[in-house]
């Protein structure tokens, strides 16, 4: 591994010269893949040199205890040694897992899909409520939230919606929020008090690029018609919603948030990309073994995942058995001690295979 670390921190420094040699900065495109290149490997080389700090400093100390002759010198060596072995594992820990083959998606965008289950008016009502916990997350992030299509309800909730989610390693950081969302509340409309449970279903799909999904416009069946409201109601009299079918697969996708069929149209086949790419991964998911499912994770999303209880003010992820009394700020985005425990619970499951398939 060590051979590994010091090839890798020689690639990132030869990078780093030419980012800002004359040849590379006048072709931008050769600039831009420098460039991403530089940055995947940047995390792994901080982190590899702070490892070999530590440890440097680690042999410093314990040699300094060795050769000490008073005993304050001695005491600030020990203390110095007890804190760096204190670190350093964590470190050496974390380092494993940038060094862990990189899933090609980590880097991309995503498309949200959230539709309401079962529970009727109340699902609709709690789908609407993940959308905006979801479109918080994303702007303590930095990242940019884009509805494509929202249908709603007329008791203000959705039955399902599409948004695009842009910016640095959304999908790494989303790819583990697909699945069965349940809710245990007591309804508005509930007299008795009772709690009531509904469900909703969350795909979480990296966005595909027209390279990474070629779709023959013969396959495709494209059909418009006017754009309806909460109930059916007409919003426009212009056929700008859009229809796609692909006719191979039957995957159908809907879009009327834009006014233009162009726009309309474009967000449509944004969607359809991302849905016969995740058909495809999933094909290659089924072709490997079950106990190699069960070391990295399903991701199925008709899988449970996540409880969460308004009036315990408890939010529990059944994967991970973690729960936080914090419902109220997890719906507020705050979001980050389930993604990142979700990352290292399945980042620590990936290890495990790694060594026992070495």
């Amino acid at each position: 591994m060590l051979e590994k670390l010091a090839q890798i921190e020689k690639n990132y420094e030869e990078l780093t010269a030419q980012i800002s040699s004359p040849e590379i900065m006048s072709d931008m495109k050769v600039y831009a893949k420098t460039m991403k290149q530089h940055r995947s490997l940047e995390e792994i080389v901080t982190k590899y040199r702070e490892v070999k700090k530590m440890t440097d400093d680690l042999a410093g100390a314990k040699e300094l205890l060795e050769i000490a002759d008073d005993d304050e010198m001695r005491e600030m060596a020990t203390l110095e040694i007890a804190d760096i072995e204190g670190r350093l594992p964590k470190a050496e820990e974390e380092l494993k897992f940038l060094l862990l083959p990189k899933d090609p998606n980590d880097e991309k965008n995503v498309i949200l899909e959230i539709r309401a289950g079962t529970g009727g008016d109340e699902a609709t009502l709690f789908a609407a409520e993940v959308l905006r916990m979801y479109a918080r997350y994303a702007e303590r992030q930095g990242w940019k939230f884009e509805a494509l299509d929202v249908s709603e309800t007329g008791v203000g909730g959705i039955k399902e919606a599409s948004v695009v989610i842009e910016g640095d390693k959304v999908y790494s950081k989303m790819r583990y929020e697909s699945g069965v969302h349940r809710v245990q509340r007591v309804p508005a409309t509930e007299t008795a008090g009772r709690v009531h449970t509904s469900a909703i279903t969350v795909a979480v799909l990296p966005e595909a690029e027209e390279v990474d999904v070629q779709i023959n416009q013969n396959d495709l069946r494209i059909d418009t018609f006017c754009s309806s409201g909460p109930g059916g109601q007409s919003v426009n009299t212009t056929y700008s919603a859009v229809r796609l079918t692909h006719l191979p697969t039957g995957v159908v996708v809907s879009m009327q948030d834009e006014k233009s069929q162009i726009k309309n149209r474009e967000k449509a086949m944004r969607v359809l990309r991302a849905r016969l790419q995740e058909i495809e991964e999933q094909k290659q998911h089924d072709a490997q073994s079950a106990e190699r499912r069960s070391q990295v994770g399903s991701g199925d999303r008709s899988e449970k995942i996540r409880t969460y209880n308004f009036k315990e003010n408890r939010v529990s992820d059944h994967r991970i058995g973690l729960t936080v009394y914090q419902l109220d700020l997890v719906m507020e985005g705050a979001l980050d001690e389930f993604i990142n425990a979700l990352t290292t619970h399945y980042q620590t499951e990936k290890l495990k295979a790694e060594v026992a398939t070495a």
